[in-house]
């Protein structure tokens, strides 16, 4: 079947059609799939049906080195995929029920429902993430990415020079606290350090300039928390005009990928205590 290309919004974004991640795998095919990246930052790949765990933890590897989970982060956590490389972001726990309103699992993950970057709270950050879509809700759960390449583009020469050198922590529990959940436990705590990144910085491979924020941002080295807070507000409602959002409509079956080094993304509201949404991702990270 032919590979056809179809753009999912008028700055970023590509649907492409006749491409099986569990065929398409020759070195010609990830590199088509890289440059399409390069280009749209997001690209979305339906299937007639959703690939297994093995076969999508095999295709993320193809793209570059796969983020593993080490230690759990939440006390209380069952497993409900025994594999490393996947991130359970269903509503789901480890029995396959779903989670009680109460429960704090449940609040972590609506903390996702931010406007983030995956896993910018490590040094080692994520490069593409790959989502697919096991079971989706009848309404809501869309997923919106917003192109922040050109969101840099457009600010202000003047806002650009105030980014140029600012430093910004990212912390995993910030994010979980700030979206409702509640403080973490020491022991939670410890397992997801915090970490420095530039506000602003260079795109690896298309060499596009990026500005680099996420709700996992805590402080800014320098300034006052108050101008911090406002700065950040600032960017992010800027961020997310719609003329930088694209919104992805779920079917099952397909995978969407981002770079996570030109987006910033959040999940959308749904009834997470009637339906189900089974998401599975696996995040490359960088080298």
């Amino acid at each position: 079947m032919k590979i056809q290309k179809n753009k999912l919004h008028k700055k970023f974004g590509v649907k492409i059609t006749g491409f099986d991640m569990k065929t398409n795998t020759k070195p010609e095919d990830i590199l088509m799939l890289k440059t399409l990246l390069d280009d749209h930052a997001v690209c979305a790949v339906p299937h007639k049906k959703p690939l297994s765990d093995s076969a999508h933890i095999a295709f993320s590897g193809l793209l570059g080195p796969v983020a593993r989970r080490s230690t759990p982060k939440i006390s209380g956590t069952g497993l409900r995929l025994p594999y490393n490389e996947i991130v359970d972001q269903s509503n789901l726990d480890a029995q396959g029920n779903i989670y009680p309103n109460r429960d704090k699992r449940l609040a972590y993950k609506r903390a996702n429902r931010q406007w983030h970057t995956d896993m910018s709270y490590r040094t080692n950050r994520a490069t593409w993430s790959l989502l697919s879509a096991h079971v989706v809700p009848p309404k809501g759960g869309q997923t919106e990415v917003a192109d922040m390449r050109a969101v840099y583009d457009d600010l202000p020469d003047k806002m650009k020079l105030l980014l140029e050198d600012l430093t910004a922590e990212h912390c995993y529990w910030h994010s979980r606290v700030l979206g409702g959940g509640p403080e973490p436990t020491p022991e939670e705590r410890i397992t997801r350090p915090p970490a420095r990144h530039p506000l602003v910085h260079v795109h690896p491979t298309s060499g596009r300039r990026v500005l680099y924020v996420a709700s996992h941002i805590r402080s800014i080295s320098g300034m006052p928390k108050n101008e911090a807070i406002d700065l950040l507000n600032e960017l992010k409602q800027i961020a997310i005009k719609p003329e930088y959002v694209l919104s992805y409509n779920w079917t099952v079956g397909d995978v969407l990928i981002w770079d996570n080094l030109a987006t910033m993304h959040r999940g959308t509201n749904f009834d997470d205590q009637r339906y189900i949404r089974d998401m599975r991702r696996v995040t490359c990270r960088e080298n």
